[in-house]
């Protein structure tokens, strides 16, 4: 921690943001004068309250049997190696992420890093060590303070808002030139590690590429990330949204994730064998995503409006078939020699948790690598072409994630419990709201 209080030092900062991503990927966490803040490294004063773990995406408290109904606080612990300088405030501000551990100093297991970090730990054990690559899709949109009215595109440099689909346009980039500046400059200075930005096929939507690397370190930067971004719109007097389906009759957001493993003594990736060849490791890796992600659904979509995006026709996928270079297949097999050698999950859409939804993806290929299971064989057409194969709806896949022994055991019991009490108070929300397309068309008619 002497490491921490030199560097705040050094940089003359005046205040610390401690923050604490909650279930849903909110940044939770309280903010201190730099002063205050060292004097929390030598006594451990920097707490937040156990229940910050249940609240749900509205801001309201889940009753759970996992809280602890005193609601005793549990000590953060800032994170050396993600501490930060924040680089929109005026004066010098950083921001630490923080883990949670108890008194005893045992961890919180709900926290989302350490249900990252129990999955990264089961790796590890057999000696393998998982690299990840998200890529975060995201659109820009006007300002909407009345949530009754649809999302509009916002106004670019021309003045004039996007109407149609211009997949990998430049030009259309172009007009939001000055916010993707500042966003590349933010993140060069919070060292957030990304690389390709594109156009995506919906209006005024973006897609941009993390470069590869250690799955708690990706998981932190995607998290912060998406804060950089919605910072770096509402500067321009914009909203930049990670909700996976925000406009009707567009295409939703994702969060794809590349995984690889390799072995952690050696660095070799051991998806790739001889020749170049796919591995029995890289098969069951993608077969353990075919059987288990169905059951991981709440972890990589959420939220009920992330089952509007998973549907035919609009560039997200309906099942889990693999293929080699096909984007209709959940699972897609990226062309690259044997180094390379990786599996995109297509599923996990943009709202998902960044830790939650790469324990999840990882959590389903490792059961797959120690259970051996055998794939199906690679799609050759169209994996639109066949079956959903799913679930339609958040309250089916609570029920698959409930069910799941394995997904349980691997995520810890409490964890799983308190995340599906989380989503239940937020399903009892969302029933309680009467939406435009009733009003429409059953006010008058039924």
């Amino acid at each position: 921690m002497a490491d921490i209080s030199k560097w705040l030092k050094d940089r003359r900062v005046t205040e610390v943001e401690c923050l604490v991503p909650d279930l849903s990927g909110v940044a939770r966490g309280k903010i201190l004068p730099t002063g205050k803040f060292r004097q929390s490294l030598k006594d451990g004063s920097l707490r937040l309250p156990e229940s910050v773990f249940a609240q749900t995406v509205t801001g309201a408290f889940a009753p759970s049997d996992v809280i602890d109904p005193t609601e005793p606080d549990v000590i953060l612990v800032p994170d050396a190696g993600s501490i930060r300088l924040v680089p929109w405030y005026e004066e010098p501000t950083a921001l630490v992420i923080n883990d949670c551990h108890y008194r005893d100093g045992g961890p919180v297991p709900f926290a989302p890093r350490q249900v990252l970090r129990r999955v990264l730990d089961a790796y590890a054990a057999r000696g393998w060590r998982p690299v990840v690559a998200p890529e975060l899709e995201f659109f820009l949109v006007a300002r909407n303070v009345d949530p009754d009215y649809p999302l509009e595109p916002p106004l670019g440099r021309s003045g004039r808002p996007e109407t149609g689909s211009q997949s990998y346009g430049i030009d259309a980039v172009n007009e939001f030139d000055p916010i993707f500046e500042e966003v590349y400059d933010f993140c060069e200075a919070q060292e957030i590690d990304i690389d390709t930005l594109i156009h995506e096929a919906g209006s005024a939507q973006v897609e941009i590429n993390f470069n590869h690397g250690d799955a708690l370190a990706m998981a932190d930067q995607a998290f912060l990330f998406k804060r950089t971004v919605r910072e770096a719109a509402l500067r321009h007097e914009i909203y930049a949204t990670f909700m996976a389906k925000p406009i009707e009759r567009q295409p939703g957001s994702a969060m794809h994730i590349h995984q690889s493993v390799v072995d952690a003594r050696t660095g070799r990736n051991l998806f790739s064998g001889k020749g170049g060849r796919n591995t029995k490791l890289f098969e069951a890796h993608i077969a353990g995503l075919q059987r288990y992600l169905p059951a991981a659904m709440p972890l990589v979509a959420p939220n009920v409006n992330s089952y509007r995006r998973l549907v035919p026709g609009l560039a997200a996928p309906i099942n889990l078939h693999w293929g080699v270079e096909n984007r209709t297949a959940g699972l897609r097999v990226p062309h690259g020699d044997g180094a390379a050698r990786r599996v995109e999950n297509r599923v996990p859409g943009a709202d998902a948790n960044p830790y939650l939804a790469i324990a999840a993806s990882l959590a389903c290929g490792y059961l797959g690598m120690v259970e051996g299971l055998r794939p199906t064989a690679p799609m050759q057409r169209s994996a639109y072409e066949l079956k959903f194969a799913l679930p339609r709806y958040l309250p089916d896949a609570l029920a698959k994630l409930r069910a799941s022994r394995e997904l349980r055991a691997l995520f810890g019991e409490d964890f799983v419990s308190l995340l599906l009490d989380v989503k239940e108070a937020e399903l009892n929300g969302y029933q309680n709201v009467i939406s435009a397309w009733e009003r429409e068309h059953l006010l008058l008619n039924v």
